[in-house]
């Protein structure tokens, strides 16, 4: 499903790729849109992880470990992430799925906006900032770098990813403080 996207990887490539039968994968999924959901929620790192701070940490730095975290979390989420939108039954019941678990994409800009919230009441972030607005900033930027590489096809680069983490923090603190 990574390689070849949810639209194209069929069920009996994805058993066979992971060592079992057909039959097998549909004694413990529905469908594929069941196992689909299965390996999102397994796969992909949790919200708390992502933005995960550290509590003597200076703004920059944990802005950065949080923008690298969320660099690597788009990479690996993006190109199974994006066949959810070629079938609209899919991103259905993805939707449902998250909204049961109180989850979704709008999570990891709620988290950013809370912890600026935070700086901001400490003084470290200018008090008439727009937090949301930043967070959406940042984690925006994330996004639309994963999307580049998904779209030229690059291999996720480590310390291209903290190179361009702390780019993106600097540009936004710029403006914050």
């Amino acid at each position: 499903m990574h390689r070849d996207g949810l639209a194209r990887a069929t069920t009996k490539q994805i058993a066979r790729a992971a060592g079992y039968s057909e039959a097998t994968l549909y004694k413990h999924f529905e469908d594929k849109t069941e196992l689909f959901l299965a390996v999102l929620h397994e796969r992909l790192p949790s919200l708390a992880g992502l933005l995960a701070a550290e509590p003597d940490g200076s703004l920059r730095d944990n802005l950065v470990a949080i923008a690298a975290r969320t660099l690597a979390f788009y990479h690996d989420s993006y190109p199974i992430g994006a066949s959810l939108f070629s079938e609209p039954r899919l991103l259905a019941a993805h939707r449902a799925e998250l909204e049961r678990r109180g989850a979704g994409p709008h999570k990891p800009v709620d988290g950013l906006t809370g912890y600026l919230r935070d700086q901001q009441r400490a003084g470290r972030i200018r008090a008439d900032a727009d937090c949301a607005a930043a967070a959406r900033l940042l984690i925006g930027g994330c996004l639309q770098h994963a999307f580049l590489d998904t779209f030229a096809q690059r291999e996720y680069d480590p310390a291209q990813a903290q190179q361009r983490a702390a780019a993106l923090v600097d540009t936004l603190l710029a403006g914050l403080r």
